[in-house]
């Protein structure tokens, strides 16, 4: 039971980085026009993906912490390898590159190093639910 609700939690985690990243921000900058206001819209979407990245990562992590007492194997270091990798890249961009780019401070810059490290933690998030979705325990 524990094992089929961090997997959803690990879709849920994959799915909204998906579709807010992917779908939901580009589509803004679409059919808003202004940049500013879409780009407004986009930083508080991006912050609310940073809180349930934390959440997610920070309830996998546990539960991976649990199974590493049951067994330290390879697959579970590497789950939680993972999950500490996708939950660094989002305290980083909510607490280092967000607020270079809301002060507009090398804008070009930060907003690719942002979506650099969005798209890792997408990866990371990616590879995560992969592994557990397998057959294999992981």
């Amino acid at each position: 039971m524990k094992d089929r609700i961090a997997l959803m939690l690990a879709a849920f985690w994959w799915g909204s980085l998906t579709t807010i990243g992917f779908l939901v921000v580009p589509m803004l900058f679409a059919r808003l026009g202004n940049p500013s206001v879409a780009g407004n819209f986009a930083g508080q979407l991006f912050e609310a993906q940073s809180w349930i990245a934390i959440a997610c990562g920070l309830i996998l992590l546990i539960h991976y912490r649990t199974k590493a007492d049951e067994r330290m194997d390879g697959p579970v270091m590497t789950s939680m390898f993972l999950i500490l990798a996708a939950l660094l890249l989002a305290l980083l961009q909510q607490y280092a590159v967000a607020p270079r780019i809301l002060a507009r401070d090398n804008l070009k810059l930060w907003h690719a190093v942002g979506s650099g490290m969005y798209l890792v933690q997408w990866i990371c998030a990616g590879v995560l639910l992969w592994r557990m979705g397998s057959r294999k325990p992981a």
